[in-house]
C-alpha cells in the first residue's frame, strides 16, 4: 500500500494550511492554525460552551484515564460492542486509505484503543470542540501515529458532503445541542456506502433520570474543580455499596419504575436505578471519579430510546447493520444508502 500523502488534510480541505497564528478560510469558515491544528474562530453557540469547558478540563486530567487497567477496560468494552473493527469484513470493504472522521475525538482514547491496528493505514481526522485535540495529537504521536486534527463544532466541520468513508462517534452525539440534528448533519458527510458507527446514552428509569438531572443541574453551575470535588462523596458511596456483597432478588418486573426482574447486586441496583455512582474493580478512586464527572458535569447529556435512534437513522438514509442495546447506551453500525 502506498504511503499517505503528507498533505492529505490540505487536499481534503482544498486549501493550503497557513503558518502558525495566521487566519485562513475554508468555504467562508474562518480558521487559525495553532500547534499545527486548524481551529475554528467561532467554536460553539453559547448553549454548548459549558459542555466544551467540561471536556477540556476532564481530558487534561490524563492520570485519571490512562492507566493500563483503565485503557484495557475501555478497549474490552469497545470491542464487546463494535467487534474487532480493523479485522471486520465491512471495514475492509472501504479499501486502502479510507477517510475516517472521529466526530468528537476527545483525547483520542476510544480511537486509539479500538482502531490502533488500522491507524497507519487510514486517513484519520479527529475533530473536537474542546482543547482535548491537543492532548489527542500528543497521545497519537507518542504511539507513532501521524494523523490530523481540527478543533471545531461537530455541526460545522469544513468537509464537503459525501466526502467521508467512515464516521466514528463514541459517546459524543448526546453532548451536542441536538443528537438528532448532529446525527443527520454528519450523515450527509458520508459517501454512499460509507459507514457510521456510534454510541449514545440510553434513557434510564424514572428515579435514575430524576436523580441524574437533579445532580447535573447543581454540578453544571460550578466550575470544573468545584464539581470534581463535589462528586467525590458520590464516588465514595459507590465504593461503599460495592462492599455490600449481597444480591437482591426482584421477583417481578416493576413496570412503574422500569426495574426488571432478576437478581442484582446492591451496588448495581443503586447504580442503574437510583443514581450513577460508578464503581470499577481495580480502578483508582480518581479514575472512578473521572467517570462520574464525565456523566454529571456536561449540561448537554441527552438520553434516548432505541426507537428514536432507529427512526433518525432511517431518516438520514442509514441502514442499521448492527445494534447493541445495554443499560448504559445504544451502539449502532450503519451503512449510508442514499
Amino acid at each position: 500500500m502506498s504511503k499517505l500523502s503528507p498533505n492529505w488534510l490540505e487536499e481534503i480541505l482544498k486549501t493550503s494550511l497557513q503558518k502558525e497564528g495566521l487566519k485562513f478560510f475554508v468555504d467562508n469558515h474562518e480558521f487559525i492554525l495553532k500547534n499545527g491544528i486548524p481551529r475554528s474562530r467561532k467554536l460553539v453557540k453559547e448553549a454548548q460552551e459549558q459542555t466544551k469547558k467540561s471536556f477540556s478540563f476532564k481530558w487534561k486530567k490524563i492520570e485519571t484515564f490512562e492507566s493500563d487497567v483503565s485503557l484495557q477496560r475501555m478497549k474490552s468494552w469497545l470491542i464487546e460492542r463494535y467487534g474487532n473493527i480493523p479485522e471486520s469484513n465491512w471495514f475492509k470493504e472501504h479499501g486502502s486509505q479510507p477517510l475516517l472522521l472521529d466526530a468528537g475525538c476527545g483525547a483520542g482514547m476510544s480511537a486509539l484503543e479500538l482502531l490502533s491496528p488500522a491507524l497507519n493505514k487510514i486517513r484519520y481526522l479527529g475533530v473536537d470542540v474542546s482543547d482535548a485535540v491537543d492532548i489527542a495529537k500528543e497521545r497519537f504521536l507518542k504511539k507513532g501515529f501521524k494523523q490530523a486534527f481540527i478543533q471545531c463544532d461537530l455541526n460545522n466541520i469544513p468537509l464537503s458532503e459525501k466526502s467521508v468513508d467512515l464516521i466514528f462517534s463514541e459517546g459524543v452525539l448526546h453532548h451536542t445541542n441536538s443528537t438528532e440534528k448532529s446525527l443527520k448533519y454528519l450523515s450527509k458527510l458520508l459517501k454512499i456506502g460509507g459507514r457510521f458507527f456510534f454510541y449514545v446514552y440510553k434513557r434510564k428509569g424514572p428515579i435514575r433520570e430524576f436523580s441524574d438531572d437533579y445532580i447535573r443541574n447543581k454540578i453544571s453551575k460550578m466550575n470544573p474543580d468545584e464539581a470534581w470535588e463535589a462528586l467525590k462523596p458520590i464516588t465514595e458511596l459507590g465504593i461503599e455499596l460495592a462492599k455490600i456483597d449481597q444480591k437482591v432478588n426482584i421477583k417481578n418486573t416493576i413496570d412503574l419504575l422500569d426495574i426488571p426482574s432478576g437478581e442484582i447486586s446492591v451496588q448495581r441496583l443503586f447504580y442503574w436505578h437510583v443514581a450513577k455512582m460508578f464503581y470499577g474493580e481495580n480502578l483508582s478512586f480518581e479514575e472512578m471519579n473521572h467517570i462520574n464527572f464525565d456523566w454529571y458535569m456536561p449540561v448537554n447529556a441527552s438520553r434516548h430510546t432505541l426507537d428514536e435512534i432507529l427512526k433518525w437513522c432511517d431518516e438520514a438514509k442509514l441502514c442499521v447493520e448492527k445494534q447493541v442495546v445495554e443499560n448504559s447506551g445504544i451502539t449502532i453500525i450503519a451503512r449510508k444508502n442514499g
